[in-house]
């Protein structure tokens, strides 16, 4: 199946061999060990070390249950009122679709999927830049779409891609793509990354952002033997990174202060790693926003 579509997903797995997701999750890794196949992104995909980029059709599929928590939760940060850029990706599209219901709110954005998702939102103001399309993932990139962000300036960029390590930053896979959202982070106050926990760890041909310019990382709960997912989100917090998780259904998760493989800690221990100089980081709990689906642990500068 991965050969023949170069992605699937672990749900896709379980039903067609007809077990559990955790039994294909196991057998996947053993594959994975065997140099067969990369996990990634609730699912797996073909080996080969950077990964590749996969098309809609197969992204579409990929941990849909993680990226609709991420997209309740990521919603929450907007105001009426407010002026954001919103990148490509399926789980952006998810967050556009509950941005709908914001009033007053200017999204920019190169992607057709979420400007589609806004466009019967009346109370939405939904600017495109321009560009060339590229059809695998519905996007407009190029120097149309660059140069039509030059002067702008908004509250915040939400941003995804195809991998996120605490080393590098986010990156994808496609260098126009990675332009582009380059772009879209120097017109934003505030750079916000959407990212599910099977794209942690991951690195990606092309950089998009740096760590140190990453604010916040909304993602969802790794499984508790993903050690991999664990040990970046805990570099990720050391270099000052804002963590939001929210849950995504996996039994028995673990939540941000009892990350899988990693000694717990209290939410109100101070964190021993400084940001560029700043203050002492320091873990703390913030209320969840009304229709979160899940509880929310935000790691956050002081």
């Amino acid at each position: 199946m991965v050969r023949a579509n170069g992605a699937v997903s672990l749900r896709e797995l379980a039903r067609v061999v007809q077990t559990s997701e955790v039994t294909v999750r196991r057998d996947v890794r053993a594959l994975e060990a065997e140099g067969l196949l990369d996990r990634r992104h609730g699912g797996a995909v073909l080996p080969g070390g950077f990964t590749r980029e996969s098309g809609f059709p197969q992204k579409s599929h990929l941990a849909t249950a993680e990226k609709t928590a991420i997209a309740d939760v990521a919603a929450g940060l907007v105001e009426e009122g407010e002026a954001v850029v919103v990148g490509a990706g399926t789980t952006t599209q998810e967050l556009a679709r509950r941005l709908a219901r914001v009033s007053g709110l200017t999204v920019v954005t190169n992607s057709l999927l979420v400007a589609q998702a806004l466009a019967h939102a009346n109370r939405v103001e939904v600017v495109m830049t321009g560009g060339t399309l590229r059809g695998s993932n519905y996007a407009l990139v190029g120097s149309g779409a660059e140069q039509s962000l030059q002067g702008l300036r908004v509250s915040r960029a939400f941003l995804s891609g195809s991998g996120l390590t605490a080393e590098r930053g986010l990156s994808t896979s496609n260098m126009l793509s990675a332009s582009v959202d380059r772009a879209l982070v120097q017109a934003a106050a505030e750079v916000v990354v959407l990212a599910d926990h099977g794209k942690l760890g991951t690195d990606t041909m092309f950089q998009t952002v740096p760590t140190d310019v990453i604010t916040r990382l909304v993602t969802d709960e790794p499984p508790p033997h993903d050690d991999r997912a664990a040990t970046e989100l805990q570099a990720l917090a050391d270099q000052g990174v804002q963590i939001t998780v929210a849950g995504s259904g996996h039994p028995g998760a673990a939540g941000v202060d009892g990350l899988p493989g990693r000694r717990q800690t209290r939410r109100d221990a101070p964190l021993p790693v400084q940001r560029r100089g700043g203050p002492q980081l320091r873990s703390a709990v913030s209320p969840p926003e009304p229709g979160d689906r899940a509880r929310v642990a935000d790691l956050r500068r002081r």
